[in-house]
């Protein structure tokens, strides 16, 4: 510290700098680590699910919705998020057949796909989570036939569901939200 009072306003400014890059550096490499996958935890009903950081652009409070006639009960309606227009999907509703409970929890996950984006309405986030090699080596084969086209595996203690985004929005029957 006693070396700092000696330094021009400058040198002390590039000494921060300095210290901040060696920092982010460090936090770069432990982060692209190899063996490492990232992604994001949410609850959708009581199963916990991560998906890969990659395939999620997002996450949104709920806005306010505007219904669209006409469409499965899963797909909640559009939302104006900076000027375009998202269908809000209810994952919960899409995948088991039950209805999202709003709560100051509730969050969107926002996922493109061709043709634009849409938010997938979850219960909760809980943020990121970090898969090593030896988790995967152990993963759980998914057991429940309703998400087992969509998760690849389970891992960890809390038997997280590796889910695939870009399966789901794939899958026929979301693309098809027209009753």
């Amino acid at each position: 510290m006693n070396e700092a009072v000696n330094l021009s306003p400058f040198e002390v400014l590039a000494r921060y700098e300095r210290l901040s890059l060696a920092h982010a550096s460090d936090t770069r490499q432990t982060m692209e680590a190899p063996g490492l996958w990232r992604g994001i935890g949410y609850r959708v009903g009581s199963r916990l699910f991560v998906s890969s950081i990659d395939e999620i652009n997002e996450l949104l409070a709920v806005p306010v919705l505007t219904p669209v006639p006409g469409t499965l009960p899963w797909l909640l309606g559009v939302a104006n998020v900076r000027g375009n227009l998202v269908p809000v999907i209810d994952l919960g509703r899409f995948l088991f057949g039950a209805r999202t409970q709003p709560s100051e929890r509730t969050r969107l996950l926002v996922v493109r796909q061709s043709g634009g984006s849409v938010a997938l309405m979850v219960d909760e986030v809980f943020g990121q989570r970090t898969v090593d090699e030896q988790q995967r080596r152990e993963a759980e084969p998914e057991d429940d036939p309703r998400l087992a086209r969509f998760v690849d595996d389970r891992v960890g203690e809390q038997k997280l569901a590796l889910f695939s985004m870009g399966k789901l929005v794939r899958a026929p029957d979301f693309r098809q939200a027209a009753a």
